[in-house]
């Protein structure tokens, strides 16, 4: 029996990221040796480097965006919106048509792209060679570690100059190693051309190995396009959708996929069943709640399909027989607000991962595969306090369980026989881990990838039964990397409120730590989704030019267990932002920076987490970026018609019912409490068809920063008129947006003066 759906890293919380493990555990203090009367006038000297980039970026004009002030009354509270006429009316049609957007909207947006280029303009050579930089550590024919499934190994691979994979397949022999021709199922690059964005969200290949499903956005509003591939001729044979949202799985019969449908609102509503070979399909699920959310998969021997429901906190699941194509569903336990569970097959059982009965940190339970409903859960292994069991995997005779505890993972392997586990262990003080099983089930081996901020990713396959690691591939960096030459350093800060919050530090071996260094400072903190220490092709361009790189792992994700999710949301939301602000405060006093000379970044709900961290404490930043940043919050969680609103309410609360939640998201949304004071540098980015973070949030919030700022500040915003919430979708046309955004951070941290073209832009002009 083969897999159809290869699995790729350790789920956490909601987002699948791979594991942060971090190792030293000391609090931030002060650099062993004092500083000098000296050098703490010259720290205050540096806080706010001079910079002609600045002054010619402050001497032009900024686009001014026209106040139409709109009263909102709500729960008998009373708040206007000078801006809220930039959400176009039409919005929904402008994810799938960009070009009905409202002319006066896109004026706008076209303005402000043109202002950032003004401003930009001199860094363009900067940008360009840290994008080169950043190419330079891709090696640009990469190809993935082949995948054995039956008689064929899957791979992907890049081409030299591609933008997009190549997915392909060769022979195995009768010894089970590669062996003969190279054939190409799908090639990216081809299929993206003539498109201005092109995204896969899955590519599939059938049991029998004949066919492959396959999903594509070509607009970044995630609606994908659902095409059934003839792996033997090349072509395409059946179309199924172009509602679909990404999520598919084919059932054992190699002729029928279960795929999920998008509504008008860009919500996944729907679960169809289709022969791929008739225009006909059978709707088998349709969730009536539009706070849960659907997809669909197998479980992990092939037995079962599975169609999961939930938001945050709550799950349901029904399985369908994979053996027959007209099954109907068995329901294994019905949702329970706040109880959250996932099914894990193995040779001898159904394993669920479970916060039922207040397992804070999950617990594991046992099932029969052939019926794991509820009433059949036996406990299994118990729920321990402060260790958080993250995600599981499932083989014939194993079991692999992933787990966090004191912010450091682990893997757990487990003989589900004799009951025998043992944990694989890693030696370096911060990593990152992700995991993998293959296609196969019946298999001793797994593959695990090992990674840290200073250490390019290594891919080992792992041999349960002789615990022995096969190096398989070690990243390659073909413009050169020494570890060596750089530090990482896992610290304990104290919040406020006297909590530990872990923080990830990056920088040069030969970087002073006497706070003369700039330093970029990274968040997330919401859903429950935990930072990995991984390493980063794009982080090395500020380290090496002498800024230090941080992670501040806060409250709101699972970095320190559940518990240090739910201490993150509804009404315990301002730790995400206190830990923040502390975390700059505590690394600016332990030498590693200055107050004023830190950039701080967070994307999507990170751009909540520094819009709030801005409002909150401007003088702590020399410049800040919202990527698709989530500001607009009380708007938007009182909208029921965008897409992620209803979803969201377990998460920030209900404003349109809850006047608590209301006054409690009004004291921290970013956008309604933009002050008349002082900012930081602002850049902001947009995707025109985003539909997680809608491009008008980030375009209001620009306005009335600009508006109300009192001094003379950097206000920037740059849309991507043809790409959604991740950008541009080729693998280099996303690392110039990356380069962008970092040649921003070094201009206001005093950086990029050196390197910029000043006279020639001037010239220029």
């Amino acid at each position: 029996m083969t897999r159809s759906r290869f699995r790729t890293g350790l789920m956490a919380g909601t987002a699948g990221l791979a594991l942060l493990a971090l190792a030293a555990c000391e609090p931030a203090t002060a650099p062993d040796t004092p500083r000098t009367a000296q050098q703490e006038s010259d720290m205050t000297e540096t806080a706010a480097p001079a910079s002609a980039l600045i002054d010619r970026a402050l001497a032009f004009t900024p686009p001014s965006v026209e106040a139409r002030p709109v009263t909102i009354e709500q729960l008998g509270r009373t708040r206007t919106d000078n801006y809220a006429w930039l959400r176009d009316d039409n919005w929904q049609q402008v994810m799938r048509d960009p070009s009905v957007l409202d002319a006066d909207i896109r004026a706008v947006l076209e303005a402000e792209n043109a202002y950032y280029n003004q401003v930009m303009s001199p860094l363009a050579e900067l940008e360009e060679t840290i994008f080169q930089e950043m190419r330079g550590r891709i090696r640009e024919d990469d190809s993935s570690v082949p995948t054995r499934d039956g008689e064929w190994f899957y791979y992907s691979r890049f081409r030299e100059g591609g933008q997009y994979p190549i997915f392909a397949r060769r022979p195995a022999d009768e010894n089970g190693e590669i062996s003969g021709e190279e054939i190409i199922l799908m090639d990216g690059d081809a299929q993206a051309e003539g498109l201005e964005y092109f995204r896969l969200a899955a590519f599939e290949h059938s049991p029998d190995q004949r066919y492959a499903a396959w999903a594509a956005d070509t607009n970044g509003s995630e609606y994908y396009e659902i095409r059934i591939r003839d792996l033997e001729t090349g072509e395409d044979i059946a179309t199924l959708t172009d509602e679909g949202y990404g999520s598919l799985v084919w059932a054992n019969d190699s002729r029928t996929i279960y795929w999920v449908w998008r509504d008008e609102s860009a919500r996944p509503k729907r679960v169809y069943r289709q022969a791929i070979d008739s225009t006909e399909r059978e709707l088998v699920y349709e969730e009536a709640d539009d706070g849960f959310f659907i997809g669909v998969g197998r479980t992990d021997g092939d037995s079962w399909i599975s169609i999961y429901t939930g938001d945050h906190t709550t799950s349901e699941i029904r399985l369908y027989n994979a053996n027959d194509p007209a099954a109907e569903p068995l329901l294994i336990s019905e949702r329970e607000e706040g109880v959250e569970y996932s099914l894990t097959e193995t040779g001898n059982g159904m394993y669920i991962r479970t916060n039922q009965d207040g397992a804070v940190d999950f617990k594991i339970m046992r099932a029969p595969v052939s019926d794991p409903r509820r009433e059949n859960w036996e406990d299994f292994i118990p729920h321990r306090s402060g260790t958080f069991i993250n995600g599981l995997m499932g083989f014939e005779n194993w079991l692999v369980r992933s787990e966090r505890e004191r912010a450091l993972p682990r893997i757990i392997v487990r003989n589900v026989e004799s009951g025998e586990e043992f944990a694989i262990s890693f030696e370096e003080e911060a990593y990152a881990l992700g995991m993998s099983g293959g296609y196969e089930f019946a298999t001793d081996e797994m593959r695990f990838t090992y990674e840290s901020p200073s250490t390019p990713r290594q891919t080992w396959d792992f041999n349960m039964a002789t615990r022995e690691r096969t190096l398989r591939k070690e990243q390659e960096i073909p413009s050169g990397h020494n570890p060596d030459d750089y530090t990482v350093r896992r610290l304990n800060i104290t919040a406020r409120d006297g909590v530990e919050v872990p923080v990830t530090i990056l920088h040069r071996a030969d970087t002073p730590i006497d706070g003369s260094a700039p330093l970029l400072l990274y968040g997330y903190g919401s859903y429950g989704i935990s930072i990995p220490a991984t390493f980063s092709i794009s982080n090395l361009s500020l380290v090496d030019r002498g800024m230090v790189y941080a992670i501040a792992h806060i409250r709101g994700g699972t970095d320190n267990g559940y518990q240090w999710y739910l201490d993150g949301k509804l009404d315990r939301k301002m730790n995400t932002f206190n830990d923040f602000v502390d975390a700059g405060r505590a690394l600016a006093a332990a030498g590693y920076t200055t107050e004023g000379r830190i950039v701080s970044f967070g994307g999507s709900a990170g751009g909540l987490l520094v819009g709030a961290a801005m409002n909150q404490a401007p003088e702590l930043f020399a410049g800040v970026i919202g990527a698709v940043p989530f500001v607009d919050v009380v708007n938007t969680i009182s909208d029921p018609t965008l897409p992620l609103t209803p979803p969201e309410w377990n998460e920030w609360g209900n404003p349109i019912t809850d006047e608590a939640a209301y006054d409690y998201m009004l004291s921290y949304s970013p956008y309604d409490q933009v002050t008349a004071q002082d900012y930081p540098h602002l850049l902001a980015t947009a995707g025109l068809t985003d539909p997680r973070v809608t491009y008008w949030e980030p375009a209001k919030w620009v306005a009335r920063v600009r508006e109300l700022r009192t001094d003379n500040g950097l206000t920037l915003m740059r849309t991507n008129m043809g790409a959604g919430h991740g950008g541009a979708s080729g693998r280099f046309d996303s690392l110039r947006e990356r380069a962008q955004d970092y040649a921003f951070a070094l201009m206001v941290a005093g950086l990029a003066d050196a390197e910029a073209e000043i006279e020639e832009a001037e010239a220029a002009e």
